[in-house]
């Protein structure tokens, strides 16, 4: 059902309905993230299925290549395209710190492994290190997603956890904050409805975190989401010195050590 390996630094856990848990081991990297891993995929069966080269394929295609290729702000694009019972929706979103040619490369790998994991069919969604994709034969824009989502933490436990837990808890309030500041005016800029940072621990340690929501939601939907799997910081990354929750519409990581590109 899902493809795993084996690596000693985190644990994926996915979320099937909030009932059914199962853990699974991905790759993970320790220092500032170059990489694009595969993170999590879903295909959703009820949607059904749709044949080779009919209009349903075409609508996808068109939508992958056209969408994409036309649009002014590539950070996050919803799209549709064709009349029922062909109609698509597809969406796809990169991380705030992988911007052009980074996004652009995710996202021509998320397609061709969406179609290999999930084959014909007419929903799925897959989850990328630097962006996520998503289709459906039916609108999900403005619908706040938290039913699929998943989540991620390192193995290793810090000496003081509760210490710690609180002031993750405080950089990602913040951070959440931040994001969802402003108004209609923010809507085309590269950084909105996401916010990277940093806190100072003992010593010289920082904790480094992100939180991101997809566009659609806009700043009420934005903090509403992130507000909801913060709150489920003790479920998902009890005193781990790494972790995310990442959910269809918002998600956030925190790491003590750089993940990001610091292009900021």
């Amino acid at each position: 059902m899902f493809s795993t390996s084996v690596s000693n630094r985190t644990i994926l856990v996915p979320i099937l309905a909030l009932v059914a848990i199962q853990l699974f081991f991905i790759r993970s990297v320790t220092s500032v993230n170059e990489t694009n891993a595969y993170l999590y995929h879903k295909c959703f069966e009820k949607d059904g299925k749709y044949k080779p080269k009919s209009p349903y394929e075409e609508n996808i295609n068109f939508l992958i290549s056209n969408v994409w290729k036309n649009a002014s702000v590539k950070d996050y694009i919803y799209g549709i395209e064709g009349y029922r019972p062909n109609t698509v929706y597809l969406a796809i979103q990169c991380r705030g710190d992988s911007y052009g040619s980074k996004c652009d490369t995710c996202r021509s790998t998320a397609y061709s492994e969406l179609r290999k994991r999930c084959p014909r069919n007419k929903g799925a969604i897959i989850w990328f290190d630097r962006c996520l994709l998503r289709i459906s034969p039916t609108t999900f824009m403005n619908k706040m997603d938290l039913k699929n989502k998943f989540y991620m933490y390192n193995r290793k436990k810090v000496r003081d956890p509760v210490s710690f837990n609180a002031k993750t808890k405080t950089l990602l309030n913040k951070l959440t904050n931040d994001a969802t500041r402003g108004g209609p005016e923010r809507e085309f800029e590269v950084y909105w409805l996401y916010e990277q940072g940093d806190m100072k621990l003992d010593g010289k340690m920082k904790l480094h975190g992100m939180v991101q929501c997809t566009r659609d939601i806009r700043e009420t939907g934005c903090k509403k989401c992130l507000d909801g799997i913060i709150g489920e910081l003790p479920n998902c990354c009890d005193g781990k010195e790494g972790g995310r929750i990442v959910s269809a519409s918002c998600n956030f990581r925190y790491e003590i050590y750089p993940f990001l590109d610091t292009h900021r």
